[in-house]
């Protein structure tokens, strides 16, 4: 396997298994008497993510030379990543699900920042495919992407807004 299909395959589990925990996390919020909002737009946002990875799957040939700098930059953000996913705990969700009544985390990248995770997303969609040169998927992708958002954020910023004076302890 080339090194730019090893690296998507790469990106590839870590999402599975994101996806994996994500949905967990949402079953146990549901049981608690949470509820989902926006169920809309996540299958496209689903597909729009799995689209990204199989157009670098695909289109970026097994020869295309990496940018190793941009590649270790990728690696940073996954730190930041997991930073963000730890911060939430139990919260952190690949859906919109809200428990009524719950603390927002104020703590971890949450300190300064609202939504850290679509900025770590945001950047990556960019970033892994300027690594391996193709920069149209870079920006067909961004694109796409920052028009889900949009919609996304109109969503879960509504469903916190009833929690946002509750502090966490």
């Amino acid at each position: 396997m080339s090194a730019p299909h090893w690296i998507v395959a790469v990106v590839a589990a870590q999402r599975l298994a994101e996806l994996v925990y994500g949905q967990a996390n949402a079953a146990r919020l549901l049981e608690a008497g949470g509820h989902e909002v926006g169920r809309g737009h996540y299958p496209l946002l689903v597909l729009a993510h799995a689209g990204w990875l199989a157009a670098l799957w695909f289109l970026v040939p097994a020869e295309a030379a990496v940018n190793w700098w941009l590649i270790g930059f990728y690696g940073l953000l996954q730190g930041l990543r997991v930073w963000i996913i730890a911060s939430l705990g139990r919260y952190w969700t690949t859906r919109i699900v809200t428990l009524p009544g719950a603390a927002l985390v104020r703590g971890g990248p949450y300190r300064y920042l609202r939504h850290p995770n679509y900025l770590v997303v945001t950047i990556e969609i960019a970033l892994l495919p300027l690594a391996f040169g193709a920069w149209e998927i870079a920006a067909w992708f961004s694109a796409l992407n920052a028009m889900l958002l949009a919609w996304r954020l109109r969503i879960e910023n509504a469903a916190l807004a009833e929690r946002r004076g509750i502090e966490s302890p």
